[in-house]
């Protein structure tokens, strides 16, 4: 009897959907940890690695907030968000570091089913709020972005906005004052956890505003949430903020016959005018020119060089096909479709579901500005999937006997999550580093001194910052095309002009800390280096860093470190474009070929390679787009650690030079193809050749997969 009527409590009933859509989140989560387990590689200090490169920086915050302190100007992420409560975790809990950031976005991750069940709750929906959590849980680019190991803020940048949606739907059906005070606090907490959800906000609100005047013009309690949320925008103290969002409540809350519309509309015109005042339109136009006009803020800061746009290079910011788009969102092109359709029956059965128009709408940005934003609509998408499922079982339960309609309900349901469980089992995401990586990096924090820098590509940044404790050019954050210039110039050009680049740009990044805001060493290092070594043409100084008698003017203060890992090959092509520029337009001025590949087969005597290149089965000539071209030297790659090679010249009147790596640790890199200007680079004679200037560098690191070069000069 007691458990009969347990069962009918619709309190104990929303709960068990939420814990069991929870839980099935997580389990999908698990099977990662499960496969990866198997493979040594991707442990290291005896735990799983992340598979989020941008996961590093909150790591080395963490790390450093454990320590209790960090170096100056080294780009710690120190106290921000996801590194304070990955630190807090640390405190409280018994679980090692290396846990603790491997697993927090499977948990955190999966609470994206609790606001999901509870808002299809104020509708009396909960069913296919429960539905819907499920898919929304695994759905491809939700999962992506937040399995186990990804360790970023992705865990709860959806998770959040969709609180603030939920106490929005609640407030419109229930006008009480815990939606009006949750709302404001929900906004500050998605801005301190993602600075970068300022647009995603603002536009929240301003449809929220549309709506109320729409549908609730004469009540006050609409204008008065709106005013409170925006009081969470201008960039002032959050205690300060707290402490008026917390008094105008309070007002409210006690005297609201005081706070009528016209009195409101007031307060709100201030409200909005301190806003402006504080800078609070300069994210959005900040983010308006990254990802809808692709602008490089770089080429606004130097007024005279135009250097190489990195947008042109980062996948997650390319348009992205429709059927792609489609699956990320709702796992297949069908449930994608038959989402919409209940996404549309939704907002003409309740029509405050609108509300989630701006979160939708953000995830269809993906086909203009890249796969990244298509995580946003996967939640609001899933709820007209459970919706529709739901509407569709109402309807045939008056027709058809409850358990044959239960049965083909929950039969769909599994069908329609397959393609995305099917995901789950085949992304297999392997670690940012491999285990020797780590452990040479690691290795590195011993020999290296925190103040010292490594000269690396910013793919790389985040990771040698948090496991050899050093300091570093780029990262995932600072690598705008003026930033990636020094570390592409160093790896592409002659090892005279790397020696002395790496110097001078370590040096003057280091100074640019305590330069002014308006000075030229903020605003362009290199057009720096020029002024202070009394050369007006870059070409000229770039070309004046590769002879002998170049004079390094500025003191040493700090050793510098130059990181080559194998992995790099398979991007050097990118990196080198970054350095081989025109300035006065940004664009490539000096072609040149670097690619790798693959055998795929052979074919009419020709061994046909992944890159569309077929070679010749003595490997004299290869074909491009059916033009035959002679290869002037084929390198046969024995070993990268003992710089074990051969070198056979074959035609000196060659245009490319083509390597053969035996035993390669990457199986897709076995063949590179280059001409000369790459194979004089610093990175292919120092890291493949082990041809290194031993005036200008000392070999300290030496594996397979890495070598790591300390500057003399």
């Amino acid at each position: 009897m007691f458990k009969k009527e347990y069962f009918k409590n619709p309190y104990i009933i929303l709960f068990l959907m939420i814990l069991s859509a929870y839980i099935f989140s997580i389990a999908c989560r698990f099977y990662w940890v499960f496969w990866a387990s198997q493979f040594n590689e991707y442990f290291f200090n005896n735990q799983l690695m992340i598979t989020s490169n941008d996961g590093y920086a909150f790591a080395e915050g963490a790390r450093d907030m454990i320590a209790g302190f960090h170096q100056p100007n080294d780009l710690s992420y120190y106290d921000a968000s996801l590194s304070a409560l990955t630190y807090r975790v640390y405190k409280i809990t018994p679980f090692s570091f290396e846990t603790i950031i491997l697993y927090l976005s499977v948990f955190l991750s999966s609470l994206i089913v609790v606001p999901i069940i509870l808002i299809a709750n104020e509708y009396k929906r909960s069913l296919a709020g429960f539905i819907a959590a499920l898919l929304a849980s695994i759905a491809n680019s939700y999962y992506n972005r937040t399995m186990a190991g990804y360790y970023d803020t992705d865990m709860l940048v959806i998770v959040l906005p969709l609180f603030i949606l939920f106490f929005m739907i609640r407030l419109v059906l229930r006008k009480d004052l815990f939606s009006l005070i949750c709302l404001p606090f929900f906004v500050r907490v998605y801005l301190w956890w993602y600075p970068s959800s300022y647009t995603l906000n603002v536009s929240l609100i301003g449809f929220f505003l549309l709506y109320s005047l729409i549908f609730h013009r004469k009540e006050t309690i609409f204008y008065m949430s709106i005013i409170l949320m925006l009081m969470t925008l201008p960039n002032i103290a959050w205690y300060y903020q707290s402490s008026i969002i917390v008094l105008l409540f309070s007002f409210y809350a006690l005297k609201s016959e005081y706070f009528k519309i016209k009195f409101l509309i007031l307060l709100g015109i201030f409200t909005f005018i301190f806003l402006i005042i504080s800078g609070g339109i300069d994210p959005i136009l900040y983010q308006l020119k990254f990802y809808i006009f692709r602008s490089d803020e770089s080429v606004n800061l130097t007024h005279g060089f135009m250097y190489f746009n990195v947008n042109q290079t980062i996948q997650e910011v390319e348009s992205i096909d429709f059927n792609i788009f489609m699956q990320r969102i709702s796992g297949s092109e069908f449930v994608f479709l038959f989402s919409i359709i209940g996404f549309i029956l939704f907002i003409i059965s309740h029509r405050s579901m609108i509300l989630s128009l701006p979160i939708l709408l953000l995830g269809f940005l993906a086909l203009k500005s890249g796969l990244r934003f298509t995580i946003y609509a996967v939640p609001i998408l899933a709820f007209g999937f459970g919706y529709l499922i739901y509407f569709l079982r109402e309807m045939n339960l008056k027709k058809y006997k409850a358990k044959l309609v239960n049965f083909i309900a929950i039969l769909f349901v599994f069908l329609s999550l397959t393609p995305a469980l099917s995901h789950i089992y085949i992304y297999r995401a392997p670690t940012v580093f491999s285990k020797n990586e780590a452990t040479q990096l690691d290795q590195l924090k011993k020999i290296a001194n925190r103040e010292d820098y490594v000269v690396a590509w910013w793919d790389y940044g985040y990771p040698i910052r948090y496991y050899s404790d050093v300091k570093t050019l780029v990262d995932g954050g600072k690598h705008l095309g003026k930033d990636n210039f020094f570390p592409s110039f160093a790896l592409t050009k002659d090892q005279r002009s790397a020696a002395n680049m790496a110097r001078l740009s370590v040096e003057y990044t280091e100074k640019s800390f305590y330069a002014p805001n308006d000075s030229l060493l903020r605003k362009d290092i290199l057009q720096a280096m020029m002024k202070d070594y009394n050369e007006s043409n870059v070409d000229l100084f770039l070309y004046s860093l590769s002879k002998p008698d170049f004079k390094i003017d500025t003191p040493k203060t700090r050793d510098v470190y130059i990181y080559m890992p194998f992995r790099m090959a398979s991007i050097f092509s990118t990196i080198a474009s970054f350095s081989l520029i025109d300035f006065n337009n940004g664009k490539l001025d000096q072609p040149f070929v670097f690619s790798t590949a693959y055998p795929l087969g052979r074919e009419n005597g020709e061994i046909i390679l992944s890159n569309g290149i077929a070679l010749s089965d003595d490997f004299r000539s290869l074909k491009i787009n059916n033009d035959v071209s002679m290869i002037h030297s084929f390198i046969e790659l024995n070993s990268v650690q003992q710089n074990d090679y051969k070198e056979i010249p074959i035609d000196p009147n060659g245009q490319y030079y083509l390597f053969y790596i035996k035993n390669s640790p990457i199986p897709y890199i076995q063949f590179i193809l280059m001409d000369k200007t790459m194979f004089n680079s610093a990175f292919v004679q120092m890291f493949f050749l082990g041809n290194y200037d031993k005036s200008l560098f000392d070999l300290v690191i030496n594996t397979q997969d890495v070598k790591v070069f300390k500057l003399k000069i």
